[in-house]
């Protein structure tokens, strides 16, 4: 069977995978199971629905809405017809809304509830080719989605589906995903069938090689973004059952209730699993807290290919049966595989997660690149700590060294294959800007080979900054450092044309009220406990451990802690739960200016 476009999964489904499960969502309590049968079903009806409303081959569809399956009905119900889908964050403004609608030139909006109904009914007035919002929840005075999938009962026309699916070619336009361009206007990468299936087939085929029959997947990473989108086609490729988790705050709960099997994930959240974890094992006492910390100890050391030796092996026998296993329980019990992707993984994570039988991938990649350049694979030959693995089947890529100060043996990251975008809509002067004459994509990261075959990121080319004294300081890799710290949650070094690099830190609440107890500080809230002298003095002597590992030049000299958290509500994290340094900056600059005042 011929799997070259998206839908092509539908037949192959029924055929080879067909399930109780497909996919499931939680409603009042209950996760409810929706068939193979039914799921192929939907999405025909909701083809047909869309058809009989006046939709037609190559126009603009959007999706406003966090995971459920009614998502996927409409990205494949519009897949099937030719019909582009331009899936947008619910986090975005109207203001994006309005910009992404009118230079999309969408006709059709679904939306998951009122209150992004209400951003779309803001930006309506400034996009003159919207005719139409459907909603997934009921909301009063709009359609909900169903009354397109009512309409496409009430006229089948399974002959007009298949003949625009048979005119469909691989290399067609299938969806159009903005990004934030350097402008501050959004551009939409145009990505075809072939380049999310070549990915996706590879990832089935070449890194997600585990399988077991009535596997399970836990998603709540936004199906919006191209790197849960693209593993959900490998889902359904694997016939793995996709359970979506019912928030970003559920998902300790349902993990416990699906008990997947794998899932996919950003390492701002395995951080926040491994915070959790190390703090319980604090609160234990005596001999339950010396094993707790012996066995931890020991994961943190772990090396692939069996190099700990024999008594390391049978130490950590021991470890996993009394400590490890509980780690597992903790993630439903069943959990084999966890991808890792969107940004840097802290390689003592993927150590001590590994260690506890729990295979940590991580993988890098970007919108432009549907996603996957490389990734991790199971097999430990072809793993490596602190590299983003291997490239994919038919990715290729060179490391350009000239154009700026890098060390030995790094440079931009130029890739070349069948998952590089079509380029950006409408823009073929910012295509040109990142594709070059010869096809290569300019990533804008930095990076280098590590024995021939494994790739590591080294940093972001944008985010590299230069001291007035002319030094180059990589931020990423001493964040990520830094962020070993158990007192520290979140971190930003800056210095661009400063005199040194410093640091904005965000401490890790839960354990340095912990520590204030302990050490009987008296404090009335977040801020004055930051602003005790003791505080300061501890959050000092952790950047002084941390910087020992750094260059002179790189060294943070001085730091100013932050008493809220950073957030996608806040402005200062994308939805993918990376830093908005310039937000940052900008909203912290009084800290900023304190730094550098004398």
């Amino acid at each position: 069977m011929s799997l070259t476009r998206t839908f092509d999964i539908l037949p192959y489904l029924k055929e080879k995978h067909n399930r109780p499960d497909t996919v499931a969502y939680k409603r009042k309590g209950e996760w409810k199971k929706i068939s193979t049968d039914e799921f192929v079903q939907i999405i025909n009806e909701v083809s047909y629905g869309l058809l009989a409303s006046g939709i037609r081959k190559g126009d603009k569809v959007a999706i406003i809405s966090g995971n459920r399956p009614e998502w996927n009905y409409i990205d494949l119900a519009c897949a099937q017809i030719g019909v582009i889908t331009v899936p947008m964050y619910p986090t975005l403004s109207a203001s994006d809304y309005a910009f992404i609608l009118q230079d999309s030139q969408t006709r059709m909006v679904f939306v998951e509830n009122a209150e992004f109904a209400e951003k779309v009914a803001e930006a309506k007035s400034k996009v003159a080719s919207l005719e139409s919002v459907y909603t997934f929840e009921s909301v009063a005075g709009l359609n909900k989605w169903t009354a397109i999938q009512d309409a496409g009962k009430q006229n089948p026309a399974p002959e007009k589906v298949k003949e625009l699916s048979d005119s469909i070619a691989e290399t067609d336009l299938l969806t159009l995903i903005y990004t934030s361009g350097t402008t501050g206007l959004p551009k939409g990468v145009m990505l075809s069938h072939k380049n999310i299936m070549s990915n996706a087939i590879t990832g089935v085929d070449d890194a997600f090689t585990i399988y077991e029959a009535n596997m399970k997947a836990l998603s709540f990473l936004p199906l919006c973004h191209i790197f849960e989108r693209t593993i959900f086609h490998i889902y359904m490729l694997k016939g793995i059952g996709v359970y979506y988790a019912e928030s970003m705050e559920t998902i300790g709960d349902n993990l416990k209730e699906v008990q997947p099997d794998c899932f996919s994930t950003v390492p701002r959240l395995l951080e926040k699993v491994y915070d959790k974890i190390v703090a319980k094992g604090h609160e234990l006492t005596g001999i339950k807290h010396k094993l707790f910390f012996w066995a931890l100890d020991l994961g943190l050391k772990y090396e692939l290919g069996g190099k700990n030796g024999a008594w390391y092996h049978f130490q950590l026998k021991i470890a996993d049966k009394l400590i490890f296993s509980k780690w597992r329980e903790a993630l439903g019990g069943n959990v084999k595989l966890i991808v890792s992707g969107a940004a840097a993984l802290q390689p003592r994570l993927a150590r001590v997660f590994t260690a506890a039988k729990i295979i940590v991938l991580e993988g890098y990649g970007l919108t432009e690149t549907s996603p996957v350049i490389s990734v991790n694979r199971i097999d430990e030959a072809n793993r490596h700590f602190g590299t983003v693995g291997t490239l994919f089947r038919d990715v290729e890529v060179k490391i350009d060294t000239a154009g700026g100060e890098y060390a030995e043996g790094e440079g931009e990251i130029l890739v070349k294959g069948p998952n590089i975008m079509m380029g950006y809509y409408n823009r073929p002067d910012l295509t040109a800007e990142v594709i070059d004459s010869d096809g290569w994509f300019h990533t804008g990261d930095v990076g280098k080979m590590v024995d021939g075959k494994f790739l590591k990121i080294t940093d972001r080319k944008k985010e590299v900054f230069k001291t007035s004294g002319g030094k180059y300081v990589a931020p990423q890799p001493m964040e990520n450092k830094f962020k070993e710290s158990i007192y520290i949650e979140q971190i930003m070094v800056l210095g661009e044309n400063r005199k040194f690099p410093s640091a904005l830190i965000v401490p890790a609440w839960e354990v340095l009220e912990k520590w204030a107890k302990d050490n009987g500080i008296k404090y009335a809230n977040k801020a004055e406990l930051i602003a005790s002298h003791d505080v300061t003095d501890l959050y000092q002597s952790e950047v002084n451990k941390y910087n020992e590992g750094f260059g002179q030049w790189e060294k943070i000299k001085k730091f100013e802690l932050i008493p809220n958290e950073w957030s996608i509500d806040g402005g200062e994290m994308t939805p993918t739960l990376k830093l908005k340094r310039k937000p940052i900056l900008a909203k912290y600059a009084h800290l900023v200016e304190k730094i550098y005042a004398e």
